[in-house]
């Protein structure tokens, strides 16, 4: 394990105002840069879920069948995930503020651009020009929660910054839905892209890169100075702290050799599958499967969103809490409750709303804690300096498994009916499952400790 740099001042060697100076900038920062990424991941989610609550309108107004629309959720996802690694190379090297202030403001006027096409060929186009800049918003948070907030916090202030996605999600139908209803579904593209616009300005106002670009120590010497906290398995020698790492070393040395990064991507892909599946396919089987309305079926994804912040919160505490740091048996658990909750929903009564939203919100928890641990998971198992890199990556399998829930899913569902769907999903559950049972003692790469 390193040691403290004796070259720089020892804890006795920095007086109690300066301590006093430190703690109060790093709280008014870490405070600013939290909410400043946790508003501006939400809105990602405005752009990115417009087109779930439009769909059945586009249906009934274009004639489009569901592998027609299954194409364009396969576009977003493949544009979004290869973005995302990519993103995340560029991201380890850019200023977070810029980097996800620009690609908020891009997703807008992209979203403004679908809602005045009405072809598939430039829905395809703006929609897939959406995903990647939508790809923008992960790796800069990955940065910044990995800098800002040590390993035996992280999981909790990650698991708080991960809600984001579902205040997004939950909000977006509301938007969506109510712009579709009242104007028509053009307006679920319009309203949500011109918030995003705004939100994108605020966010290159609100950020900042890293506590040394702020005058700042590193997060774990910041709690040896002012807390006196022992920063666990992150005692760092300072100069490798400050030495910069080649996008090569980045690559190769703490992600493409990495046995852990490359089972978290695998297990990731079957994760979001069942994620994206449920949440962009869940009102239309609500609709035709279990006779539901257009706005009741709409409000069970409300709770599925409620479930994941729940679950994203707690996912973070019991992992820091109870594991002691350790991501694997979060992971693992909650997937083996995804199988369980899957199958409640399948066999819910027809026209049962409450029991729906039960259901739904079940697979919302479950589903979210591995949606959010792997992410911190593969930041942890990386290096610090490649946090948005391994992300990335990890992320690129994620949207490959999402865009696996477009079109094929479109499809099988199409030829197979829903019973095909339940069976797929069921199946991704237990694969996932499989592949992280391995890590359940695992909290950091012994390699790079």
């Amino acid at each position: 394990m390193s040691v403290i740099d004796e070259t720089q001042p020892s804890l006795d060697q920095n007086s109690d105002e300066e301590k006093a100076r430190i703690d109060k900038k790093y709280k008014y920062w870490r405070l600013r840069i939290f909410y400043g990424m946790y508003i501006g991941y939400a809105f990602y989610y405005f752009t990115r879920k417009s087109f779930t609550f439009a769909m059945p309108a586009m249906i009934e107004s274009l004639g489009f069948d569901k592998g027609d629309l299954g194409i364009l959720g396969s576009v977003l996802s493949l544009t979004y995930g290869f973005s995302k690694f990519l993103s995340g190379i560029l991201g380890d090297k850019s200023n977070p503020r810029y980097f996800m202030g620009a690609g908020l403001i891009l997703t807008g006027i992209f979203n403004i651009c679908f809602g005045l096409s009405s072809t598939i060929l430039f829905f395809a186009l703006f929609w897939g020009l959406n995903g990647w800049f939508q790809g923008w918003g992960w790796p800069p948070c990955a940065k910044l929660l990995t800098h800002w907030y040590c390993q035996k916090e992280r999981g909790r202030w990650w698991g708080m910054w991960n809600t984001s996605h579902n205040v997004g999600g939950a909000l977006i139908p509301f938007v969506a839905a109510f712009a579709a209803n009242a104007f028509g579904w053009r307006y679920a593209m319009y309203l949500p892209g011109i918030m995003c616009i705004i939100v994108g300005f605020f966010l290159i106002n609100r950020l900042r890169d890293t506590p040394k670009s702020m005058g700042l120590p590193p997060i774990e010497k910041y709690k040896q100075i002012v807390h006196d906290e022992d920063a666990s398995i992150e005692k760092i020698d300072v100069r490798e702290e400050q030495k910069e790492l080649t996008t090569k070393q980045i690559l190769l040395d703490f992600v493409l050799k990495n046995r852990y990064i490359w089972i978290l991507a695998f297990s990731y892909f079957f994760v979001y599958m069942i994620r994206t599946a449920i949440n962009d396919w869940g009102q239309l089987f609500l609709m035709e499967n279990k006779g539901f309305s257009f706005l009741p079926a709409g409000t069970t994804i409300f709770w599925f969103e409620i479930g994941g912040f729940l679950g994203s919160l707690a996912a973070g505490f019991f992992s820091d809490k109870i594991f002691k740091g350790k991501r694997g048996p979060i992971n693992a658990l909650f997937c083996m409750g995804v199988v369980a909750a899957l199958f409640g929903l399948w066999m819910v009564p027809s026209d049962q709303l409450f029991l729906a939203s039960v259901m739904m919100f079940a697979i919302g928890f479950l589903i979210f804690g591995p949606q959010m641990l792997i992410g911190i998971a593969a930041a942890e198992l990386s290096h610090k300096k490649a946090a948005g890199t391994a992300t990335g990556f990890v992320g690129w399998f994620a949207y490959l498994g999402a865009a696996t829930a477009g079109y094929p899913i479109g499809r099988i569902t199409q030829d197979y009916g829903w019973y095909g769907f339940f069976v797929i999903m069921g199946v991704c559950g237990v694969i996932a499952t499989a592949l992280l049972l391995p890590l359940w003692s695992v909290k950091v790469n012994p390699k790079h400790v």
